[in-house]
């Protein structure tokens, strides 16, 4: 049993893939760290896998020495607030910005929420800045951080290169069961041929 003494994490834009991802590690071999209280909808049919003390990790980060050897999923600016006291191995989802803010519209629309305050292309630049924020960060502390990123988009048109470099970077997972959790069916929110390819 391949021992790692890192905390997993599964990060990136919301919709951008991480939950597929997680599910994929966790069936890989790496037990997922989550508590169920968001249930699987229509938007994620096979469940969030969230766990909500991530999300208070600023003002607590007492979950993160129970989260070593697991794999939990947090939305890229929460990345900011990991204490570097610990050591953190990322996969950070990346998918077409403008099919993420499509989805994320859509979700909300399906929630009777208003879609985003910001105009498309503003939000765009804006999710765009905040992921280099959060990857020169990451760079700026290679003895806290090792990072890959994966790509949601390839990994559903062909998940085999992808899921033999996650588990390369992790140390090693079982491909064949990886690859058992891509669904294309999931893939709903795709960019035309022409359109943004940002």
């Amino acid at each position: 049993m391949i021992e790692r003494d890192y905390v997993t994490i599964v990060s990136g834009l919301p919709r951008s893939g991480t939950s597929m991802m997680i599910e994929m590690i966790s069936q890989g071999g790496i037990p997922a760290l989550t508590d169920d209280q968001r249930p699987p909808d229509i938007d994620n049919p096979r469940g969030y896998y969230e766990f909500q003390p991530v999300k208070r990790t600023r003002e607590d980060p007492g979950w993160i020495p129970g989260a070593i050897g697991k794999v939990v999923k947090m939305v890229h600016l929460l990345l900011l607030d990991l204490p570097l006291s610990g050591r953190y191995r990322v996969v950070l989802m990346r998918r077409n910005l403008l099919e993420v803010v499509r989805s994320q519209n859509v979700m909300l629309e399906r929630l009777g929420k208003s879609s985003q305050d910001l105009p498309q292309d503003r939000l765009i630049e804006v999710y765009g800045s905040q992921m280099e924020k959060v990857k020169d960060h990451m760079r700026s502390n290679p003895h806290r951080f090792q990072f890959m990123e994966a790509d949601y988009g390839e990994l559903i048109r062909d998940p085999c290169p992808g899921v033999r470099e996650v588990s390369e970077f992790l140390g090693g997972l079982d491909v064949d069961r990886m690859r058992a959790v891509v669904e294309p069916t999931l893939y709903r929110i795709r960019v035309e041929r022409g359109e943004n390819r940002l």
